[in-house]
């Protein structure tokens, strides 16, 4: 697997499990790329549905993926505080300057004070049975959507407040270095 450079810019793709096109983000900025961890960010960027209808982006965002860990992480700057959306998710895959992902249907909705709201349950049921996800995958989509549950009460991983700063500023640094050239 190759891994993305800081500094690049490189489309996220989300999958179903039946390996259909679910989301296309157009452009993120690679933050921190290794074999485990890809950090982007974007802000505005173009996002296409499977339908081809298509988006923009209304915020600044730091995106968290793992290799090892089956959700990701989209921290949404807004005036009144971070947001976090995260899509209950199989570990990433990087190839041909593309993120890859397959969406199981679970979201968490994380608010600035770290009150949360599990979503699409009803989606992720009618899937489980349409798309016929095995009994392990569903076993590990739970275990991982505790195992989220105990990040955000711990404020462990993107849910640190110095997370946030940290790949801000590093977003900053970027888009500077763009307007630059």
């Amino acid at each position: 697997m190759t891994i993305p450079k800081e500094g690049e810019k490189i489309q996220i793709h989300s999958y179903k499990h039946n390996g259909n096109i679910h989301r296309v983000w157009q452009e993120t900025t690679v933050l921190k790329g290794t074999r485990n961890i890809v950090i982007g960010a974007n802000d505005r960027t173009l996002v296409t549905e499977s339908d081809g209808r298509t988006w923009i982006t209304r915020e600044p965002s730091i995106c968290y993926f793992h290799a090892e860990h089956w959700f990701n992480i989209i921290c949404m700057l807004r005036e009144d505080g971070v947001y976090y959306y995260v899509n209950i998710s199989s570990p990433f895959v990087y190839n041909n300057k593309t993120l890859k992902y397959i969406d199981y249907d679970l979201d968490v909705k994380v608010f600035p004070d770290m009150g949360y709201m599990i979503l699409d349950e009803d989606e992720y049921k009618l899937h489980k049975k349409q798309m016929n996800y095995p009994e392990v995958i569903d076993q590990i989509l739970h275990n991982n959507l505790d195992k989220l549950l105990g990040w955000i009460k711990q404020r462990r991983g993107p849910f640190a407040s110095d997370f946030i700063e940290a790949w801000t500023a590093r977003y900053e640094f970027h888009k500077s270095v763009q307007e630059e050239k």
